[in-house]
């Protein structure tokens, strides 16, 4: 869990670094927006833009039963967030799965990517897609709906 938050924090701290001494030169103004830069690129790779990740077999379950795919993730990974901001509100409509609070779920991303956690990968009927454009994901959703 606390390996998700590292790159947030890390993105924090930075921002801190280099709004100190423009805040304390006295420009609140330029400090500021520099803070918020800073803030903003952190929530961004965070989990908190993601709705909230299942567990592998509980949305392996749930996919079967509604045909929905499944969204394979880990925080900080670019593409993932390429996917997730692609899909809009769409997003709500696809089964995420942290790979790094779920070990059956990298395995599962490992079984598929030769060894490697390669993220995102979609599995629409039970068939992975590795990197798929966010245009594709919401073709997929549009075929269920």
């Amino acid at each position: 869990m606390t390996r998700a938050w590292t790159l947030p924090t890390l993105f924090l701290l930075a921002g801190l670094l280099v709004a100190t001494p423009v805040l304390i030169r006295g420009s609140l103004v330029e400090g500021g927006v520099l803070l918020a830069v800073f803030l903003m690129i952190a929530v961004t790779h965070s989990p908190l833009v993601f709705p909230r990740p299942l567990r592998h077999d509980e949305a392996r379950r749930r996919s079967a039963e509604d045909g929905w795919p499944v969204v394979y993730w880990r925080p900080g990974c670019r593409y993932c967030i390429r996917l997730r901001f692609g899909l809009g509100r769409d997003a709500r409509r696809v089964y995420w799965v942290d790979i790094w609070r779920d070990a059956d779920a990298a395995a599962a991303v490992r079984a598929v990517n030769d060894g490697n956690e390669t993220v995102p990968t979609v599995f629409v009927d039970g068939r992975p897609h590795v990197n798929p454009g966010p245009a594709w994901v919401r073709e997929q959703l549009a075929r269920r709906a």
